[in-house]
This record gives structure tokens, sequence and C-alpha cells, in this order.
């Protein structure tokens, strides 16, 4: 196996990376816009990476936050709120906003899963700074470390219940970063 995570180049395979695929043997693979149209196509495609490799547990992820960063997105799926949502609803009620982190991990979670998908980037562990670049922005699930972290448990629960593994990202915290680090 190669240590390592590809991305097909559009919607279906092509001949030659079929043949690339099969040969490298992938940790697994990350899926992009490019990759996504509607569920039928979604489906074909994270099915035909799982024959190639006869492995039914094969590393599929795709960075479906909610919010901006989507790679499925609306009319076909629905629209996820941002980190932000949660973190408002914390200021009223924490222990409804973890509720509510918790369901619409799960919610994201069934998503995925109808799709073939079996890891997701997220939750962020950003904790948002004053002043910082807006590159995390409204994707934080707000200011406070513990918040954050109650928040993001729950949304790893939430995919977890889905049978979808979350990934944390963006660790020790791209909320402070003063520049866009993409740029």
């Amino acid at each position: 196996m190669t240590p390592a995570i590809f991305s097909p180049a559009g919607l279906t395979l092509t001949a030659e990376e079929r043949a690339f695929f099969r040969e490298a043997e992938p940790a697994g693979y990350i899926l992009f816009g490019r990759n996504v149209a509607d569920r039928q196509q979604l489906r074909a495609l994270t099915d035909e990476l799982r024959s190639l490799h006869g492995r039914d547990r094969l590393l599929i992820s795709i960075d479906q936050e909610g919010g901006r960063v989507a790679r499925m997105k609306p009319p076909v799926w629905d629209a996820y709120p941002t980190g932000q949502a949660f973190a408002d609803l914390w200021q009223v009620a924490p222990s409804s906003a973890i509720e509510a982190a918790r369901c619409n991990g799960a919610l994201l979670g069934l998503d995925l899963a109808e799709v073939g998908i079996t890891v997701d980037y997220t939750p962020l562990l950003d904790v948002r700074q004053p002043g910082a670049h807006d590159v995390i922005g409204d994707r934080a699930l707000g200011t406070d470390p513990l918040q954050v972290a109650a928040l993001g448990r729950a949304t790893l629960d939430g995919l977890a219940a889905a049978g979808v593994t979350g990934c944390i990202k963006h660790m020790p915290g791209h909320g402070r970063a003063g520049a866009d680090s993409h740029k």
C-alpha cells in the first residue's frame, strides 16, 4: 500500500486512473467539488474506487464542513450551517448547542454514508481570535477553547453515529492566522 491519499480528476475514473490506482494501491482517496455531481454519480464513483481494491473499508474522504466549505452542494444536498451557528447558540444555551452540533454531525454523516464517503475533514478545532484573518472566521466553533472542544466532540459523535469518521483539523490554531494560508 502506498502511504498517500489520491484524488480522481473528474466525475468518473479514466482508464489511466484505474490502472494507476490499482498499481499504486493508495491508503485512500479525497474527493473535491470536481468529483461531485449528484447522489447517483458520487455513489458510482465511490463504489468503483472500492472495487479497484476489493476493500469495503476503504478511506474515501471529503471536506464537507458546512457553510462555505462544502463539496456536496444544494440543491442536491442540504446546506449545513457554519460553526458560527453553534457558537452563537452556545451563548444562549450551551447544552442545546452541543445537541445541535451532534444532530448536525449525524445528518451530515448520513448524507456522506449514503454516497460511500467514510471520512469527513471536520470539525475545525480552531479557536477564533480577534484581529485574525477571516480564512477561518465563521467556520470556527467559537473563541473559547473549552466551548470549541465540546462542540467539536459533539460533531465527531454525530458523524460516528452515522458511520462516518470525522477528522479534526487546523491544530494547533489556524484561527489566529494573520494571512490566508491557502494563498
